[in-house]
């Protein structure tokens, strides 16, 4: 069998996968549109002028009034994008004369998760004046105006964690001090609950696919994944085949289809220090339509938490312990928690993880794809300590 060049995928490859792991049509496209261009140039550093006169020209297609752009300045934040924050002077609708901090968020040339500025868009505009969110003004979905696909929200005040606390690379191992805990970890939980029991049929998710029977949701995230390892990964890992195995034979079944954040934890939401205020939930983009255990998988994850002063209890985000989180989701929502597909979605969580981090993080950076080469090849070593721990998970439950 000749040995595929997956740095230079022809298209009869890119075909074959397409057909063997379908998914939500814009996740194929924007996975398939990876594929495309991988053989193209590495990432090239983009100036703030470019990205200036890129956004304007965006603007500009939306807006028939005079505006101005200015004290542009790189954002830092994010493993996987580019960010420039701004101020819009201009003549907003229903508001009038104003000067609006404003965030570009862009794609590099290649991302260790590669996924939808329009989905994230839609998504964002969807739960406006439900949750707190950033409001969204314009997306760039096909990278028309700006070097890649791009999108335009409001700066949202706020810290992701306490100033005095520390905290790992992307939010990991940030510690909360008790006077937080409580007024946080309310609403961490509230907003959980609200956003599982968003009414999504009433909004504009035209970028999603809405699932039918009780396992397409779940069948599309795993044909998802395993398209996302088959075409990222450098050698065959024989314990990722058999975790895909196991996940496709014991897939739950769907009671309620939720809108999923995808990535919901410390570290991707903001708070107003003054009043312990969450202010804005950020990075949306790997949002879907599908089961709520996910997110309370991905929330309660020992690397988003720490233990208690008594040095044993561990707290769900540093806010509070996993039986008393679970115990009010389950009041906040009326939906109820099932320990046996929490344990289905550690595992898929994890490979998913792996897929992200030993796959395509990997070939992002030795391919100098990304402007975080050095972020993103952190990551990818912590891959054989989540492959150790899929194996110890693989082991209890075969």
């Amino acid at each position: 069998m000749n040995r595929i060049d997956k740095d230079r995928p022809t298209h009869d490859w890119i075909e074959q996968l397409r057909r063997r792991f379908p998914c939500e049509r814009e996740i194929d496209r924007v996975l398939t549109r990876k594929l495309q261009r991988r053989a193209g140039p590495p990432y090239a550093p983009v100036s703030l002028e470019t990205l200036v006169q890129g956004t304007e020209a965006l603007i500009r297609s939306e807006l028939d009034a005079p505006f101005e752009i200015l004290e542009a300045n790189w954002l830092s934040g994010g493993a996987s994008k580019l960010q420039m924050a701004f101020k819009l002077k201009w003549h907003q609708p229903g508001v009038g004369p104003a000067l609006t901090p404003m965030v570009l968020r862009m794609e590099p040339s290649e991302s260790i998760t590669e996924t939808s500025r329009l989905r994230e868009y839609q998504v964002i505009k969807a739960v406006e004046g439900y949750l707190p969110v950033p409001p969204t003004y314009w997306v760039d979905a096909e990278g028309r105006f700006l070097p890649y696909p791009a999108i335009v929200y409001g700066f949202a005040p706020g810290v992701a964690k306490p100033s005095a606390s520390s905290s790992g690379v992307s939010g990991v191992g940030t510690f909360m001090p008790e006077s937080v805990r409580a007024p946080l970890g309310a609403q961490y939980v509230e907003h959980l609950a609200k956003l599982h029991t968003f009414d999504w049929r009433q909004a504009r998710l035209d970028a999603f696919d809405k699932p039918a029977g009780p396992t397409q949701a779940l069948e599309w995230q795993l044909n998802r994944w395993e398209r996302v390892w088959e075409e990222d990964i450098n050698e065959d890992v024989p314990l990722m085949r058999l975790t895909m195995a196991w996940l496709r034979k014991n897939m739950p079944a769907l009671d309620h289809v939720s809108l999923i954040h995808g990535d919901y934890r410390v570290g991707n939401f903001l708070f107003t220090e003054e009043d312990n205020r969450i202010s804005a939930w950020l990075d949306w983009e790997l949002s879907y339509l599908g089961d709520r255990h996910e997110d309370l998988c991905w929330a309660t994850k020992e690397a988003f938490g720490h233990l208690a002063e008594d040095g044993k209890t561990f707290l769900v985000g540093g806010l509070m312990p996993r039986e008393e989180f679970f115990a009010a989701y389950e009041k906040s929502s009326g939906l109820s928690v099932c320990s046996a597909t929490l344990r289905y979605y550690e595992l898929f969580n994890n490979y998913k993880c792996v897929a992200i981090c030993l796959a395509t993080g990997c070939r992002a950076t030795r391919n100098g794809k990304t402007h975080q080469d050095v972020l993103v090849a952190w990551l990818s070593g912590i891959s054989y300590t989540l492959l150790d721990e899929l194996r110890r998970q693989l082991e209890e439950v075969l």
